[in-house]
């Protein structure tokens, strides 16, 4: 059983900057196929925002590339997400998530509210 936790969130201005951390625990996210950052604003649809496979390719929704940036450190067993320029438009709450390749796991979410 995979657990995941975020940190990190909270109210920023706008061109103001953030990191969501993402804690693991049950398996290391080394072995994961993939872990990744998703947002959901209201009314919307949960969408991707970035993405990390096992061997450390990464993947950025059109409108984060080059502003955010996905990283993770196996010793801490912990996936980031580096949000810089924050737009207002960025606000939701944001979901962390690996895949094991059987199983896809999900954490409890943190807000990300940006002002203008």
């Amino acid at each position: 059983q995979v657990q995941l936790v975020e940190s990190g969130g909270g109210l920023v201005q706008a061109g103001g900057s953030l990191r969501l951390s993402c804690a693991a625990s049950g398996r290391s996210i080394f072995n994961m196929n993939t872990m990744g950052w998703y947002r959901q604003a209201p009314g919307n649809p949960r969408e991707l925002v970035a993405h990390i496979t096992r061997d450390g390719r990464t993947n950025y929704a059109d409108s984060v590339k080059g502003r955010f940036t996905i990283s993770r450190d196996i010793t801490k067993n912990t996936l980031y997400l580096r949000m810089n320029s924050l737009k207002p438009e960025d606000t939701a709450v944001y979901y962390c998530h690996s895949n094991t390749g059987s199983y896809d796991y999900w954490g409890q979410g943190t807000q990300v509210t940006v002002s203008s």
